[in-house]
């Protein structure tokens, strides 16, 4: 479903949720959507993809050092009258010079070779480019796990809700029954009492979970731009997802090429390289391609002065050297060899630290599968342990008190059967961040 598929579904759900309390729209979005409509919507986003632009101009302004520079100049002024006079000072005599002075030129500069100053400024560009494309991938990853979290976390109350609903329905009915053997003097009210609070306590939970829900929708609807009243409803297939069982190797391999972390480090090694060169160019002569033309009068290097106006053009190579270079250029030198090995060695430690991050996600990714086979005989045994107390405080044979510990144990069990369906999920995205392929 594209951003536009989804749009429509929110406007539709909202235009169908006349019934829903308080008139908020609901939608069932998956989680692919919700990154999807993010990326076009979140206000964390929008930053970036500005930067991006701006790194797109400075390749464009580093190019156009290519073009010549052209300088137009243009004068008007008063001139005074001047005066001769001996070698000694002496014999005034006034010379008139034409009061309107005017000067106009056109000075072409166009760089043949700048020892690779222009070509390392473009380089330099485009790899500052490629790096703000690389946080760009950084802060969408960054993006996508948080509503991953969000989203997987409003899943798994979404189904506590619905497990606590089911313990105080079932509870409901042990407590009808009390009541009735109370009628028949087979019971006490203590035992209604306990099992009254334990049902208030359900409740009580209920309310605590509406409001966990309620704060990571509002979490989930601000990170992805969706209309504030928008309630979201996680897709139900998730859960039954069938995930790959790649090896440790291969997401290590996976984030060797993909992590934006190891492309951001690999990309601040190219750009100190690149500074390298760009310093090393002031070593070099810059030649550059002139020309011009002036016009400019009176003529005053005539006497009396020539009330005309001169005008001439030129065409000729022009040599620059920064002589002050050989003794203040190896210092900028070494720093920049320094930088080089410092963006090298974090390469390095980049590298080693995502593919911890890999081993530490893998693993998690593991246990999460081990910790549901271990939720699945735990539920088993706590169902057929609350029919087993059930049926003996039926019969007479059990306390309340065993009731109690019977329907607490069940919701435990059931609790955390949930959480661990929904840590396998969470343990799949999070090794899709450190990889780089979420």
């Amino acid at each position: 479903m594209n951003n536009h598929r989804l749009l429509i579904g929110l406007l539709t759900a909202a235009g169908l949720s006349s019934g829903v309390v308080c008139g908020y729209s609901q939608a069932v979005i998956s989680l692919d959507e919700l990154f999807e409509y993010a990326e076009s919507h979140s206000a964390q986003l929008k930053p970036v993809f500005t930067s991006q632009d701006v790194s797109r101009y400075e390749i464009q302004v580093a190019k156009a050092a290519r073009l010549p520079e052209i300088t137009a100049t243009m004068q008007v002024s008063f001139l005074g009258d001047g005066f001769t006079t001996a070698r000694s000072l002496s014999d005034y005599q006034k010379a008139a010079i034409p009061h309107l002075g005017t000067g106009m030129g056109i000075n072409i500069d166009q760089p043949l070779y700048t020892g690779g100053a222009i070509s390392g400024a473009i380089e330099m560009a485009e790899l500052k480019s490629i790096g703000e494309r690389f946080a760009l991938d950084l802060q969408r990853d960054n993006l996508r796990i948080q509503l991953a979290g969000f989203y997987l976390d409003l899943y798994k109350y979404k189904n506590l809700r619905i497990v606590v609903e089911h313990n105080i329905e079932a509870a409901n009915k042990v407590l009808d029954e009390m009541k009735a053997r109370y009628s028949q003097g087979t019971a006490i009210a203590n035992d209604i009492t306990r099992y009254e609070l334990l049902i208030s306590n359900l409740e009580l939970q209920l309310i605590r979970i509406d409001n966990t829900i309620d704060l990571f929708n509002h979490n989930l609807v601000t990170v992805a731009g969706l209309p504030t009243d928008t309630q979201i409803i996680p897709d139900t297939a998730l859960i039954s997802t069938v995930l790959p069982a790649a090896s440790e190797a291969e997401w290590k391999e996976k984030a060797t090429v993909n992590s934006p972390q190891i492309m951001l480090a690999r990309n601040n090694i190219d750009l100190s390289v690149t500074a390298e060169k760009l310093t090393h160019s002031d070593y070099l002569p810059k030649i550059g391609l002139q020309a011009g033309w002036t016009i400019d009068g009176p003529i005053l290097v005539e006497v009396p002065p020539i009330n005309r106006n001169l005008s001439y053009w030129w065409v000729g190579l022009g040599l620059k050297y920064n002589l002050s270079s050989l003794y203040k250029n190896n210092k900028a030198m070494r720093k920049r060899r320094a930088e080089t090995l410092t963006a090298r060695e974090r390469y390095d430690a980049a590298v080693d630290n995502v593919n911890m991050a890999v081993r530490a996600d893998y693993l998690k990714y593991l246990e999460a599968y081990e910790e549901l086979k271990t939720m699945d005989k735990s539920v088993e045994l706590a169902r057929m342990n609350y029919r087993v107390t059930s049926t003996r405080y039926s019969a007479d044979m059990a306390l309340i008190t065993d009731m109690l510990d019977a329907a607490n144990a069940l919701l435990d069990a059931e609790q955390q059967l949930v959480n661990s369906k929904i840590n396998i999920i969470y343990s799949y995205y999070k090794l899709l961040f450190t990889t780089g392929t979420i």
